[in-house]
């Protein structure tokens, strides 16, 4: 784990295993790419990049005012260049997937294959949907409204634990508190930032929308999600599939927004086989012929000193 400087920022990126690169996006925002964490089961087989979205996690150096998708896809692909990827591939859950999307549309020729997770191509689903399918799913109307106070950045920066752990069962429906316990202290390095998930949700999301350019997206895509979503249900995962041309669309059984933490083992082997099945030759030679740098090479030392954006 260390930091990588793109300007003034400074990216948190951790690298693992060896193979064709994916690049991971983690959820939020105020999350970090510990939340993504299962995903470490891949370096057998490929080049995993974790890393923490400017103004989250320990991604340092910013204001949370620069969170806008010009600059979080910016460094992502700033990224990319530095570690010496012709090409790579894209998997991102939840908010990463919004930042995916945009991503896949504004560096089209530097992707691979795409993988959504749990995400959406609009806001309205997490924003105004989200809450009233947990109205209907019989949740009380405290935290139907704790929801929507959440999705639409009007809670307080404090209420930030008390929030996730008050919605878990929303979350992560088929998970027993055993095995939410067993989560926490899997992810206990994680660091949040409730600012960016006040501005995220506030100001970034507000109004946002994809939908109407997912025709332009011609890498092979994945869209995958848990059955028992609430922010982005299998409802919307189908628009999702069908609005890109020849997406695939996988819905994980017995799992929530969460499916790599629910059904790990089942995750897992939907991205290996999507990614065996489309091997992208665009980048191949150009990596083959040049040795890709490690991240240390092209890294800061890591400060673990506590920053503000």
């Amino acid at each position: 784990m260390t930091t990588v400087a793109v300007g003034d920022l400074r990216l948190f990126v951790d690298v693992v295993g060896r193979g064709r690169p994916l690049a991971l996006m983690h959820g939020g925002p105020g999350a970090d790419h510990w939340t993504l964490l299962p995903f470490r089961r891949l370096s057998d087989q490929f080049t995993v990049v974790f890393y923490d979205h400017r103004c989250n996690g320990r991604s340092t150096g910013v204001p949370v005012t620069s969170m806008t998708w010009e600059n979080l896809t910016a460094d992502a692909d700033a990224l990319r260049e530095r570690l010496g990827f012709a090409t790579w591939a894209v998997l991102g859950h939840s908010f990463g997937g919004h930042v995916a999307l945009e991503y896949a549309l504004r560096y089209p020729n530097r992707l691979s294959h795409l993988i959504l997770l749990d995400t959406g191509g609009d806001s309205w689903w997490a924003q105004e949907h989200a809450p009233e399918l947990l109205a209907r799913r019989g949740f009380s109307r405290t935290k139907v409204e704790l929801a929507r106070r959440w999705f639409n950045g009007r809670t307080a920066p404090w209420e930030f634990y008390p929030t996730l752990m008050r919605l878990g069962a929303a979350y992560d429906p088929h998970t027993s508190w055993l095995s939410a316990v067993r989560t926490i202290v899997a992810e206990r390095r994680s660091k949040a930032r409730p600012e960016a998930q006040i501005f995220g949700f506030g100001r970034l999301m507000e109004g946002w929308t994809v939908m109407d350019r997912l025709g332009e997206i011609r890498v092979p895509t994945l869209v995958m999600a848990g059955r028992d979503d609430f922010v982005f249900p299998p409802e919307h995962q189908g628009q999702l599939a069908a609005a890109i041309p020849g997406a695939r669309l996988e819905i994980i059984e017995r799992a929530g927004h969460n499916p790599q933490d629910e059904q790990t083992a089942a995750v897992m082997k939907a991205v290996r086989d999507f990614l065996r099945a489309d091997v992208d030759v665009r980048g191949d030679a150009a990596k083959a012929a040049t040795r890709v740098p490690s991240v240390t090479e092209i890294a800061e030392p890591m400060d673990d000193t506590p920053h503000q954006a």
